[in-house]
């Protein structure tokens, strides 16, 4: 049933926003009352609608808020996105102290569970050791650590895509939140299923925060939420030539995939992208 979204004066333009929400997919009508024109939406849809117009009400083109760095450089960028900053910031001061993987004194205490190399071998502590140590900390650490600078490179370009946006949507307190759960839920994975060893890197989150944005956007359309034509499908193959072992064989085993980590942050990112949307669509 189709309620009121918006009324204004008839010299307000209205052509870019009905572009915009044609684009969107959301059903819409414009009809003159007096000297007023009145937009109709679905019901369900109306208070987001509203919200967009607060946002971009010339539409198509209008500013589009995940991307700062085109209205005024890489600084104000940084400044509009504080949260993903200081991520990005923190992850490549690990990658310093660290040397991308090469100083294994400080991964073992980054580390899901502590280890201990002699030799050729490499001996860990079980989780339950660690975490009767006191050193809750390792279920997140993980996270931070990179091996190499492609492996850093490619994690901090889709953090930075990825992250802005939900913290332009849905704050920085929400990215936060999200980063800390897919990396929890990631890192729990890739040790349940992957047993014992040495990992880490962003690439759950990423998958987290991707099936969060994905799933939040079908259920409640947003552009903030809208990814690139072919983002979704392409993570998703290479999620499974990754889980195929073809990548590995390739490389013939220099290359260790966290294959449990990256389904772990799915799972848990489309869970939280259902609830997100289901919420967003019933206000």
């Amino acid at each position: 049933m189709p309620v009121e979204a918006l009324r204004l004066p008839l010299s307000q333009d209205l052509s870019g926003f009905l572009a915009l929400l044609r684009r969107l997919g959301v059903p819409c009508r414009v009809s003159e009352e007096g000297d007023q024109q009145v937009l109709r939406v679905p019901a369900e849809l109306a208070e987001q609608v509203r919200e967009l117009y607060a946002r971009q009400p010339q539409g198509e083109t209008a500013p589009v808020p995940e991307r700062p760095a085109a209205r005024g450089g890489f600084l104000r960028a940084l400044r509009a996105s504080p949260l993903t900053s200081a991520v990005l910031l923190l992850t490549l001061v690990v990658a310093a102290l660290t040397q991308l993987g090469g100083n294994f004194a400080i991964i073992r205490w980054l580390n899901f569970v502590d280890f201990r190399i002699e030799g050729d071998y490499a001996y860990f502590a079980t989780l339950g050791q660690t975490l009767d140590a006191g050193q809750w900390w390792r279920l997140l650490t993980p996270m931070l650590v990179h091996f190499g600078i492609l492996h850093l490179a490619m994690n901090g370009m889709w953090y930075w895509e990825l992250g802005r946006r939900i913290e332009s949507r849905q704050g920085a307190m929400m990215l936060l939140g999200l980063t800390l759960l897919f990396g929890l839920v990631s890192n729990f994975a890739q040790y349940l299923f992957g047993g014992p060893g040495i990992f880490g890197g962003l690439s759950g989150v990423l998958y987290g925060l991707l099936g969060h944005c994905w799933l939040f956007h079908k259920l409640a359309p947003t552009p903030a939420y809208r990814l690139p034509p072919g983002v979704v499908v392409l993570m998703l193959v290479w999620l499974l030539v990754c889980l195929s072992g073809l990548v590995e064989v390739l490389s013939f085993g220099a290359l260790a995939i966290a294959n449990a980590a990256h389904v772990g942050g799915l799972v848990a990112g489309c869970i939280s992208g259902i609830l997100g949307g289901w919420l967003a669509r019933r206000r």
